[in-house]
């Protein structure tokens, strides 16, 4: 994921100076978020646990203990239990909650899914992002286009045009 992202050369200078990083000292994972929420705007930090969801379902599957360290991250990150789930929904490939993507339960009426859509459409739209790059757009691409196909498969369902 890394070396399509960043490229080979980037991606392994990176992994070497984190690897002697790690192995130098302890750190924090609290303390290394809370540096991280401080130098990051909201957006971009939405982007970092899509991220950390793509390399823990780099095998195919995102264990639980994968989604607790997340997810502790996350909170971390000062990301919101909405923003985690509906995140993680977007890694659920066979059972996907398309309304938990959208932030919203099954109970909600046709205007408020549209108003979830728009909502969802605009905080991943990855326009967002467009200041860290296009490495980091690739990601927020992919959010903005599982929101849509929530959207989509939820009108289908509904009969909402």
């Amino acid at each position: 994921t890394f070396k399509q992202m960043f490229g080979e050369r980037r991606a392994e200078q990176s992994f070497r100076l984190f690897k002697k990083v790690i192995q130098s000292q302890e750190i924090s994972t609290r303390q290394v978020c809370l540096q991280i929420s401080h130098f990051m705007d909201h957006p971009s930090r939405l982007q970092l646990l899509h991220f950390l969801f793509g390399i823990a379902h780099v095998d195919g599957h995102v264990a639980e203990s994968e989604v607790a360290m997340i997810e502790k991250i996350s909170h971390y990150l000062n990301i919101s239990s909405a923003d985690f789930h509906s995140i993680r929904e977007m890694f659920h490939k066979r059972h996907v909650n398309y309304y938990e993507i959208l932030e919203i339960t099954s109970e909600v009426s046709d205007d408020e899914v549209k108003k979830a859509y728009r909502k969802m459409a605009k905080k991943f739209h990855p326009d967002r992002i467009a200041h860290l790059g296009p490495e980091f757009q690739q990601g927020a691409k992919e959010k903005f286009q599982a929101v849509q196909e929530a959207y989509d498969k939820i009108c289908k369902e509904r009969g909402i045009k």
